[in-house]
């Protein structure tokens, strides 16, 4: 499910837990005395009353849970389960105790038991995960033919693939060359080329790549990983990213309410939007989610979830595009028409450039929430291909659907086999991708994982991430949004680990 409650929250229940844990231990009389229980002394307790006992066990389970909270809120979660070990042991030391100085029954010794088996148990996943290395699958074709003399045909093919920021002005093309040459060696070479871009008119990103490239499977924090937090150097819950021409990152961070820009192997970030406290005011954003950014008249399109506005941002002067929509993800075609997604409609809508007086035209859903192919269930990130085909993150169907220009439903192209794990599924799918090649890189978000679908296949491939939910190089905590550079390397933004990933391209 989406991750909806905010961090302060979850931190001051954890310090409430804390204190109504150590106060229970350390007077269990004060917490009775609360509860308007009788308080009995030693020398009138009837035997068998282990009310002190309870309580104190209750006590520590408080304890336990209020620390959960705390490194809940901080999105430390390999700190949480290397804590849990230390306070399963300690439990299991006072259980023993308690049983042994006759403070407790003898039936404690099964909790102990129970506490010591978790330890063990969390112990060895986490000396597992910190020394494993990280899965890769590859896949090779390989074709050899050989003759005293032989004629050798080199096909270079040019491919694009375009992030969910596309050009207004500048169309991406696909080229194909051939050349023949004679040889006494038989040579076929393939490559495609990648296109993503940041500005809706000028930044265009091209790279060697095809269907058989692989990347790197640990990766290189980029922006971020010092904990959430609003210092010019963290980030906190990243949405949306886009890399421009000059591998400078753009960074919708939902929870600081700002737009944020690295520069390239900068150490932190400067804000470009929003950063003026959370709010409506026209300065103000509230938990932006995607944004569009033209490089050319330097201005953002943000989807400004929160205030359930699209706002255009011009340096210090803002513009309200689109007002009362729950807008989640956006997208631009060729001909500069803006998309976006309304999770409350369950639908797409498309306006003409400069025309967002009206209610624009549904492109996808709009058929109320559901799971038939003319619906969408909270419809989050979207792209737009050449051809205005539009394809849609539909979350909670896990499942990525295409909707052609002017159709009047979609199809699923990749996921659609419930929620689940396997490579014929996807579980609450979020960021996507397409190139023209019809692969389809799509943040699994529930799995903690990316994956590249090619459109008609009933299986994806995972291509980075899918070693569970932590905080390693080769872990995701979980993908919101990708982004492609000019050289083909994957970013990520790795929300609950607040940071930007990049997993470098195989050569």
């Amino acid at each position: 499910m989406l991750r909806t409650v905010p961090d302060w929250t979850i931190f001051i229940f954890g310090l409430l837990a804390i204190l109504v844990g150590l106060l229970g231990l350390i007077s269990p009389e004060t917490i009775l005395n609360l509860m308007n229980f009788i308080v009995l002394d030693r020398s009138t307790r009837q035997n068998g009353d282990y009310t002190i006992a309870f309580l104190l066990c209750s006590s520590m389970a408080s304890l336990n849970m209020g620390i959960y909270y705390l490194l809940a809120a901080w999105n430390q979660w390999t700190k949480f389960y290397q804590f849990t070990v230390v306070f399963r042991l300690v439990t299991v030391t006072v259980f023993i105790l308690a049983i042994k100085n006759g403070h407790a029954p003898g039936g404690f010794i099964g909790v102990a038991i129970w506490e010591l088996i978790g330890a063990l148990t969390t112990g060895a996943a986490l000396w597992y995960e910190a020394n494993k290395s990280p899965t890769t699958s590859t896949s090779t074709a390989t074709s050899t033919a050989t003759s005293t003399t032989t004629s050798t045909t080199t096909s270079t093919t040019t491919s694009t693939i375009t992030s969910a920021l596309t050009t207004s002005e500048s169309p991406t093309t696909s080229t194909t060359t051939s050349t023949a040459t004679s040889t006494t060696t038989s040579t076929i070479s393939s490559t495609t080329s990648l296109t993503t871009t940041t500005s809706t008119i000028t930044s265009t990103l091209t790279t060697s790549v095809s269907k058989f490239n692989k990347w790197k499977q640990n990766a290189i924090t980029v922006a971020g990983g010092h904990g959430p937090g609003q210092a010019l150097n963290q980030i906190n819950t990243p949405q949306a990213i886009s890399i421009d021409k000059k591998k400078n990152i753009f960074i919708a961070d939902y929870n600081n309410d700002r737009i944020v820009e690295w520069k390239y192997n900068a150490k932190e970030g400067q804000i470009v939007a929003g950063g003026n406290e959370k709010g409506d005011r026209i300065n103000q954003l509230n938990g932006p989610t995607d944004m569009i950014v033209d490089q050319q008249d330097h201005s953002i399109i943000i989807a400004d979830k929160g205030n359930r506005r699209v706002i255009r941002w011009f340096n210090q002067n803002q513009q309200i595009l689109i007002d009362n929509i729950d807008c989640y993800g956006l997208a631009m075609d060729k001909n500069g028409s803006l998309y976006v997604s309304d999770l409350e409609k369950n639908e797409v809508r498309r306006w003409k450039m400069g025309e967002y007086n009206n209610e624009g035209i549904v492109v996808a859903g709009g058929n109320e929430q559901g799971d038939q192919l003319n619906q969408l269930y909270r419809p989050i990130f979207i792209f737009v291909d050449e051809d205005q085909s539009v394809y849609v993150s539909d979350f909670s169907n896990h499942r990525v659907m295409k909707w052609r220009k002017d159709a009047k439903e979609g199809i699923v192209v990749a996921g659609g086999n419930r929620q689940g794990g396997n490579l014929n599924q996807l579980s609450t799918p979020k960021g996507v991708i397409v190139d023209d090649l019809g692969q389809i890189y799509v943040a699994d978000w529930g799995n903690h994982r990316v994956m590249r679908w090619c459109e008609g296949k009933e299986e994806g491939e995972v291509i980075v991430g899918g070693n569970g939910n932590g905080i390693q190089l080769y872990q995701l905590s979980p993908p919101n949004c990708l982004s492609f550079d000019d050289e083909g390397n994957l970013y990520v933004a790795d929300s609950w680990n607040n940071r930007i990933q990049k997993f470098e391209m195989i050569l």
